[in-house]
């Protein structure tokens, strides 16, 4: 081919196609070489200060001793002396001194905000709306009361709802009735008289309260006496979608029944639970964890 380059002295390689395309034998450009020597003379200065070549389970050390373990250590020391005066104070104070101070309080939030997020969020939402099925926390309506020390208490010993199963202790009609009642009551009406009879008869004022809020007894101070009984005054449903054949549903199958497969789930862990891991004793939450997300969680809902 070469003998028969239509471009003689042009410097290519005699290689032709399609009579005018032709491969050039031209050197590359200067920089570009300085670049292609620069790069392998920083692969071996690289190699020779830090960890490169793998050799067994480990790579070749480099003359720094730099590993990224040690970096992520320094950096863990970083932020632990950041966070330290702040978490010494948290730990000698009470919620609500915690509460009472702005710029503590700032950094007691955005440190719950992880923890809300690792071990909260996949129930209730990141933003404490309520997954489906779940008790919204942004808002101001609490099964168990609303104060930081019953807030406490349900993160650290977890909750477990309750409701017997009326599928063979109520008629269908007496089902009907109630479910209607409680539609009336959830969209501020007063409830039908027949409903209010049946209520009391069937003593679901035991749990709901005399006045279907949810509340057995007002304290001094504002706290209340609750079992967990859902308030059936308000506009808020537990069980999703709610409406009449939700609370139907709730009144024939109950709330965590053994033996009944429609029955509701409603279970939150407790979170100061201790577990044994490897012959070692773990609690899921520290005492200082738990403060921070009461705090977390009564700002949320605006406390009670």
């Amino acid at each position: 081919m070469a003998e028969h380059n239509p471009f003689p002295g042009e410097n290519n390689t005699g290689h032709i196609w399609d009579d005018n395309i032709r491969e050039l034998a031209n050197p590359p450009p200067r920089w570009w070489m300085i670049g292609f020597w620069a790069s392998i003379l920083f692969v071996v200065v690289y190699s020779i200060l830090y960890p490169t070549w793998p050799i067994g389970q480990q790579a070749t050390p480099g003359i720094m001793g730099w590993t990224q373990i040690q970096e992520y250590e320094r950096g863990l020391a970083q932020v632990a002396a950041k966070r330290g005066p702040f978490e010494e104070r948290i730990q000698t104070m009470t919620a609500q001194e915690i509460i009472a101070d702005p710029g503590l309080l700032q950094y007691t939030l955005a440190s719950a905000k992880v923890l809300f997020g690792d071990y909260c969020s996949a129930c209730h939402g990141s933003g404490g709306q309520g997954n489906p099925g779940y008790p919204v926390l942004a808002d101001d309506d609490w099964l168990y009361g609303g104060n930081l020390a019953k807030i406490t208490e349900t993160i650290v010993n977890g909750r477990k709802g309750a409701m017997t199963a009326h599928k063979d202790i109520l008629t269908d009609a007496e089902i009907d009735t109630l479910a209607r009642w409680v539609v009336e009551l959830n969209e501020g009406g007063e409830g039908s008289p027949a409903g209010w009879d049946l209520y009391r008869a069937k003593a679901c004022n035991a749990c709901h309260g005399e006045t279907a809020n949810g509340v057995l007894a007002e304290l001094p101070g504002g706290d209340i006496v609750s079992v967990g009984a859902a308030n059936l005054i308000d506009g808020i449903w537990r069980f999703e979608p709610g409406g009449y054949e939700s609370a139907a549903h709730t009144i024939r199958y109950g709330v965590n029944q053994p033996g009944i497969p429609e029955t509701r789930d409603a279970v939150m862990p407790a979170f100061g639970s201790v577990a044994r891991v490897e012959d070692v004793d773990v609690r899921k939450l520290s005492d200082q964890d738990i403060k921070k997300l009461a705090i977390y969680v009564h700002q949320l809902g605006g406390g009670r």
